[in-house]
């Protein structure tokens, strides 16, 4: 039996019911995966009606919408404290490294947040239009690190391989024939600083000195 069948639901009982049934989705959503999630399932995790959850949610698009937009917060904030800890090039590096921890550490959370958007004619604006969004830092790291802010597709195109390189790296970490190399170079964070600086990018910006 799964944890999330196992475990007692978790009673609601005031405050913020939206904010519950997110909570509920993800804590159902990483121990049994997106199949798992219905509103019924939903309510009942979070121990309310099964008809509390269409006060906030229409269906379950809209749920995994929710929970994608919780995702892409959990992952900017993750990754500007990774920033903060790091100084000049090294921030690049420091990003798309908690990029890669974050898809590792939340499989199921990570799919969903890019499931939300393979139907759609637009990234959501949690990745690519909030000045704070995790997009957007890659793209004003770019900058402090030399980019020119004023040549602006080749800047946009820039933060695009940054990104794909950070969710490339996320989809392949976890490979078994890396263990090798992993061992030899000393573990998994210096394989993924080590693929990191054999990027030109991370190394030098463009339009960097």
């Amino acid at each position: 039996m799964s944890e999330a069948k196992s475990a007692e639901p978790r009673p609601y009982h005031h405050g913020d019911l939206r904010r519950a049934l997110v909570d509920a989705a993800r804590r159902l959503l990483e121990a049994e995966g997106p199949s798992a999630l219905s509103l019924r399932a939903v309510a009942r995790e979070a121990g309310v009606s099964p008809a509390a959850p269409y006060h906030h949610f229409k269906d379950k698009a809209e749920l995994l919408d929710a929970v994608a937009h919780e995702g892409w917060e959990t992952l900017g904030a993750q990754m500007a404290e990774a920033k903060s800890q790091a100084e000049g090039r090294a921030q690049l590096t420091a990003l798309g490294i908690a990029y890669v921890c974050f898809a590792r550490d939340n499989p199921a959370l990570y799919r969903v947040m890019y499931d939300a958007v393979r139907d759609k004619e637009a990234l959501p604006e949690d990745i690519h239009d909030k000045d704070d969004s995790a997009y957007c830092m890659v793209r004003d790291t770019l900058i402090e690190q030399g980019a020119d802010p004023t040549a602006e597709a080749h800047l946009e195109l820039a933060t695009i391989a940054a990104w794909c390189a950070g969710h490339g790296l996320a989809e392949m970490a976890g490979f078994t024939q890396f263990a090798p190399l992993k061992e030899a170079l000393g573990g998994e964070r210096r394989f993924l600083e080590a693929v990191f600086e054999h990027m030109g990018l991370f190394q030098h910006p463009p339009g960097a000195c």
